[in-house]
């Protein structure tokens, strides 16, 4: 059985390249690309301003490009709808196993022997945003003149009349119990004190500011600066580079501010950055000041809902069922959860702004509050009224 290894390390032979495809179009097109790799990351290559979605992009085309030439045995610019369907049932069962999925406890770098692209099967939501991807990307492929049809394009939609409520969000009652765990942290010895008071800081950026992770990583202190305005007031905003490469101004509240004076005075700097301030927003315990990865911010925020989680199970079993939902969440949870509570109390259009929304119908997926008082509301007065027998 082949070693798997990354798309950009993989040999494919000449005959699965692509160059025949039956599925190319007939005449030139705007891409330089003479096979399928080569065109694949053309497409990802548009994407090299938003590390985030570039690494969710480029792990869905190598999972498609590699089953193509590895178990199916043809070229991505030979894949047939009746292909797609199947890649389809592969990915909810990605077999063998063993070719396909890293063993568990498992996160090797993509140079490493052991890696894989799964850590196991996908959920039905994941197998539906994996689609959607790789429909995207061969619909820029036929747009670009190298593909004569989308494959993908024929699958079965369900019609969507309206944006999907969020649940990956937290009620406020378990963003309490989020708030107690980061505070009982312990605080010695130095340490912990150090981690305790970055969680704090790393948790406050997320919620006050409803910050991605990614641009966490790509943000300084020097990202902060004032600025008086017409009223004679002087505000603390962020600038931060959000996805597509697109910059927003983030209100810095006085609470954020508070909590940055706090941890930067917890590291050993002046309370306020200055212009052209290079530190980074979340500062490594160890080792020289450089930004932090994802996955390490990732893990900080797993650890504290793993503790949050233990405070509810320590409360009785009826509080499983909350607990759960604590232990399944991630770093992208409290952004919506700022979005949800946020929207409870200001104007949408507040909200799309600060967390960078190009439309509103993205950000209306936080009304839950409204859906609340609907339900409240029905079930006050609209009655069948059934005489009890």
């Amino acid at each position: 059985m082949t070693d798997l290894v990354t798309l950009d390390r993989v040999v494919v032979a000449a005959h699965l390249d692509g160059r025949e495809g039956r599925n190319r179009a007939a005449t030139p097109g705007q891409l330089a690309a003479a096979d399928d790799r080569a065109a694949v990351l053309a497409w990802l290559a548009r994407y090299t301003d938003s590390p985030a979605t570039l690494a969710s992009y480029r792990k869905e085309a190598e999972r498609l490009m590699l089953w193509c030439t590895l178990q199916r045995g043809v070229a991505l610019s030979d894949l047939t709808h009746e292909d797609l369907l199947l890649y389809q049932r592969f990915l909810a069962d990605p077999q063998p196993a063993e070719r396909w999925v890293m063993a568990p406890g498992q996160k090797p770098g993509r140079n490493s022997p052991q890696w894989r692209p799964f850590a196991g099967p996908l959920a039905a939501s994941s197998q539906r945003q994996a689609l959607s991807i790789l429909n995207a990307m061969l619909s820029w492929l036929v747009e670009a003149g190298y593909l004569a049809g989308n494959p993908l394009a024929l699958s079965r939609r369900k019609r969507r009349l309206s944006a999907p409520r969020v649940s990956r969000f937290l009620p406020m009652e378990q963003w309490e119990v989020v708030k107690s765990a980061v505070q009982a942290l312990p605080t010695v010895p130095e340490r912990a004190r150090q981690h305790a008071s970055r969680s704090r800081w790393l948790v406050s950026l997320l919620y006050i500011g409803g910050l991605r992770v990614s641009e966490i990583c790509a943000a300084t202190m020097g990202a902060f600066f004032s600025q008086r305005a017409s009223d004679g007031r002087e505000r603390w905003w962020l600038e931060v580079l959000g996805k597509g490469g697109k910059t927003r101004l983030v209100p810095a509240t006085g609470e954020l501010m508070t909590e940055l004076m706090r941890y930067r005075r917890s590291q050993g700097l002046s309370p306020l950055p200055v212009e052209g301030d290079g530190m980074p927003l979340v500062i490594p315990l160890i080792g020289p000041h450089k930004p932090m990865a994802r996955s390490a911010l990732h893990e900080v925020l797993k650890e504290i809902f793993r503790a949050s989680a233990a405070r509810l199970r320590a409360q009785g079993p009826e509080f499983e069922a909350a607990a759960a939902h604590l232990e399944a969440a991630s770093a992208h949870w409290v952004r919506h959860t700022a979005g949800s509570h946020l929207s409870e109390k200001a104007d949408l259009k507040v909200v799309r702004d600060n967390l960078g929304h190009a439309n509103i119908s993205t950000t209306s997926i936080y009304l839950h509050a409204e859906d609340d008082a609907r339900h409240d509301a029905t079930s006050a007065v609209h009655h069948v009224g059934w005489r009890t027998p």
